[in-house]
């Protein structure tokens, strides 16, 4: 049994067949997305369903919600619902394989909805492979009817490994610096949201100029930089509690610090006698180890998945570029030799690439590159784009952008907001948020 906020989700597993036919290989470019059909989850015994419970619109709110995870991921084509022909549920009892390959579905999800003895929402899921007219995958979950949302992403989830091989991201959070306000007067508040937009909170109140929020991977814990008083520091928040921890002031810091991937150590840089170099702090015993020392430039430090490496940009060459060292400050290499600018690198979860913003031309990419630097691929263009961060799954960047609005007198505005792009580089959507937006960073999967 998971525990997760005080909301208690279980889950048990169907049994289900052998692998089917029907899969998504994602390791090619440009997909034709996957049609499929979602039938809307059937309440079964809707007698025990509280009028409160009824007004919700489970039944048809989970089913959009899987619904738009799986759009927006770009692998799954969903299948107008006005052209299903069979009912909810005799679709998830026992489909009848031909509707649904008259509307050219090649897989169909199925669901039930039941309140149990102990008022607790069963949520019973299946996913049918219509080609090979079988079923692929089935579970129910148990939890706290207000945590419905929370039962969506995760079958949202199950769907993506079981069509792609790979973990999904569904069930993850998003924290990011939400922006308002004229830009010489700009607030700015931590804030958090689900990865759909839903849910949207501030964890701050404003008062105090916020920056760079950082998850850790190991954890719901996350690090950020705050001006007080014109005074860097460095804080840890836990989400789930609210508890807030002061790491440390240090003055002249150039970036907030990133967790190691255990989540025991931060990494980050900061200046000290006029030039700024890399340290790691040891969270527990508040340990600051030096790991660079060089009259250049090293900021933006990035743990491996692994911890054993650290990928950093400097100007020791000559020029803003992207080193890759162990993660003791030793073997420093350069890795990025193509033309233009190149910062704020962050390696993948997968350990196989490295993201990267780049300069080139007056133009910002968000691009990747192996670990080697090998295989650049640039992904998106635009006025002004940075701070690129990884999908748990690596598959997917969300990264910040600014964008030219109306022309005024002293030139034209701007606005900023949050955008994610797969690694195909042919899915870039836009992520809505309250406000403008700056500076976001993905967590890890809440329910792994």
């Amino acid at each position: 049994m998971k525990k997760l906020c005080l909301i208690f989700i279980s889950i048990l597993f169907f049994n289900h067949s052998a692998f089917a036919v029907v899969k998504i290989d994602i390791t090619r470019g440009n997909l034709e997305p996957l049609p499929t059909a979602i039938s809307k989850f059937y309440v079964d015994n809707p007698s025990k369903f509280s009028p409160e419970l009824k007004a919700l619109e489970l039944d048809k709110k989970i089913s959009e919600v899987i619904s738009n995870n799986l759009k927006r991921s770009g692998l799954f084509s969903i299948i107008d619902p006005k052209s299903y022909i069979q009912s909810p549920r005799i679709a998830h009892a026992k489909p009848t394989f031909q509707d649904w390959a008259l509307i050219k579905a090649q897989i169909m999800i199925s669901g039930k909805l039941v309140i149990d003895e102990k008022k607790r929402l069963r949520v019973e899921f299946r996913l049918w492979d219509v080609v090979n007219a079988k079923e692929m995958e089935g579970l129910a979950l148990f939890a706290t009817p207000n945590s419905w949302r929370r039962i969506a992403h995760i079958i949202s989830d199950k769907i993506y490994e079981r069509m792609t091989g790979e973990l999904g991201y569904f069930d993850t959070r998003i924290i990011y610096v939400a922006e308002s306000g004229p830009k010489d007067q700009r607030i700015k508040k931590l804030a958090i949201m689900d990865q759909d937009g839903a849910n949207n909170k501030y964890l701050t109140l404003g008062n105090e100029l916020v920056l760079t929020p950082r998850f850790n991977p190991a954890s719901q814990m996350v690090t950020y930089m705050s001006y007080f008083k014109n005074l860097p520091r460095v804080y840890l928040l836990n989400i789930e509690t609210g508890m807030q921890e002061l790491v440390g002031d240090f003055p002249g810091m150039t970036f907030a610090p990133r967790f190691s991937p255990d989540g025991k150590k931060i990494i980050m840089s900061f200046a000290k006698d006029g030039n700024s170099d890399i340290y790691s702090m040891d969270i527990k015993s508040r340990v600051v180890e030096q790991l660079t020392s060089h009259p250049s430039i090293d900021t933006s430090p990035s743990y491996s998945s692994d911890g054993s490496q650290i990928t950093f940009n400097s100007d020791r060459s000559g020029a803003q570029q992207i080193y890759v060292m162990k993660s003791d400050g030793s073997k420093a290499k350069r890795i990025s030799f193509g033309q233009g600018l190149y910062g704020t690198p962050v390696w993948s979860p997968r350990g196989d690439l490295i993201a990267f913003t780049k300069i080139y031309r007056g133009k910002f990419y968000i691009g990747v590159m192996r670990s080697d630097g090998t295989g650049e691929r640039l992904l998106t263009e635009n006025y002004y784009q940075e701070a690129p961060s990884w999908s748990p799954n690596g598959r997917v960047l969300i990264f910040y952008r600014e964008s030219r609005t109306k022309k005024s007198k002293t030139g034209f505005s701007t606005s900023s907001s949050l955008w994610s792009i797969d690694l195909t580089g042919y899915n870039e959507r836009k992520i809505k948020t309250l406000t403008d937006a700056s500076d976001p960073a993905w967590s890890g999967l809440l329910s792994k």
